[in-house]
């Protein structure tokens, strides 16, 4: 194979500037490729996924396992997402339908996965983080404008989020005292989540090096002289039992929620009585598969018809039926008792769906300086 002809002049800096730019873009082009089709970096921002996931993870994402997502918006500045500099990286004056390329697999029960944030296509500018259709619930849309402007954000520029998947798409799941059910069945318990605890003490602390040897961190746990002890202790199965043997623990019972704010849990009806602890029975929507449609279990699904498949809510409720038209799924985080899920904002649609987590590259700690921040025990640890 012939090497590349290169243009060239007679000056000598003119072609060393053009080597330069030859070179620069090369690489552009290579790693625009290897981030779109074969594997993306990408860092764990919160907690919701401890002690499975720590915050500070820096990951390498599979984009072949499940398939990757054809670009939508190809106008879009190199190795950014959708912001640089406090604006938008990208334009919206070309648009793509979606498009997968053939995949490995399809995303499965327990799988961890990371995807665009369902509610993601509307944020605020100085409040991204917020989940807007959240804040307009409780206050309203005109009372959060001074947190403003409003964006708007096509499908594949929604903010990456990481989750468990706990139910694919024609699964029923239920959360019963805190534990996932699926079809019936008390889903697997993996080592990474926990649930959160009242760890009741003889009037003591416990040993700080204790705490931290069992994985826990200090910073984080409050202790009440009122009680005595701590009120939301995090802790997994293993970290449970070890603590319940602990000297000076009297009592450690789990942290349920028995009433919550309709406008917290989805569908965001009054009549469902669910909470983060007691949870559904949910059917999760399968492509193909069509549903019965009244006005009582509209909100389970108008989202779904409106805005993941573009379809008329109106025309959908005149038929009395809807099918649908891609699968869903149902994300949890591992550290269930501190993660906004789809207990929160509903099913992930396939779409949505960016790649599965494959390996942990570097892992840093904020609470420290360097080198002590870096936690050498998940250095290059596959997933």
């Amino acid at each position: 194979m012939g090497k590349r002809k290169k243009f060239r002049t007679k000056s000598k800096f003119l072609n060393w500037l053009l080597d330069w730019l030859d070179a620069i873009l090369f690489a552009v082009v290579v790693v625009t490729l290897i981030n779109t089709f074969w594997f993306q970096s990408f860092k764990i921002p919160s907690s919701s996924m401890e002690s499975s996931l720590y915050t500070g993870d820096h990951l390498f994402v599979s984009k072949l396992t499940y398939g990757a997502r054809m670009p939508q918006t190809p106008l879009t500045v190199p190795f950014t997402h959708n912001v640089m500099f406090g604006k938008e990286s990208y334009s919206t004056k070309i648009q793509w339908k979606y498009r997968r390329l053939p995949g490995f697999r399809d995303v499965r029960k327990g799988d961890y996965v990371v995807f665009g944030f369902p509610n993601g296509d509307t944020v605020l500018r100085r409040s991204p983080a917020e989940d807007y259709h959240a804040l307009e619930r409780f206050y309203g849309s005109e009372q959060i404008r001074n947190l403003g402007p409003v964006v708007v954000r096509p499908m594949d520029k929604k903010d990456h989020y990481v989750k468990r998947c706990v139910a694919v798409a024609g699964d029923t799941l239920e959360v019963r005292n805190g534990f996932v059910w699926v079809n019936g069945e008390q889903q697997e318990v993996y080592p990474g989540v926990q649930l959160s605890y009242v760890v009741k003490t003889n009037g003591n602390k416990l040993n700080a090096k204790t705490i931290q040897k069992l994985g826990l961190n200090i910073e984080e746990l409050y202790y009440s002289n009122a009680l005595p002890g701590y009120p939301a202790m995090p802790l997994t199965a293993e970290m449970l039992s070890a603590v319940k043997e602990l000297p000076g623990v009297v009592s450690v019972e789990p942290n349920l929620e028995l009433e919550a704010d309709y406008r917290e849990i989805f569908p965001f009806t009054e009549d469902t009585g669910w909470t983060r602890d007691f949870f559904g029975p949910l059917w999760i929507p399968k492509a193909g598969e069509t549903v019965r449609l009244t006005t009582e279990n509209l909100p389970l699904y108008e989202r779904i018809i409106s805005v993941y498949e573009g379809a008329s809510v109106q025309e959908a409720l005149q038929a009395g039926e809807y099918t649908f038209k891609q699968d869903y799924y149902f994300m949890m985080g591992d550290n269930r008792h501190n993660s906004l899920d789809s207990r929160y904002w509903g099913f992930v649609p396939e779409d949505h769906i960016v790649g599965r987590p494959a390996l942990i590259w570097l892992s840093t700690d904020n609470g420290y300086r360097f080198p002590k921040n870096i936690r050498w025990r998940r250095f290059l640890k596959f997933l």
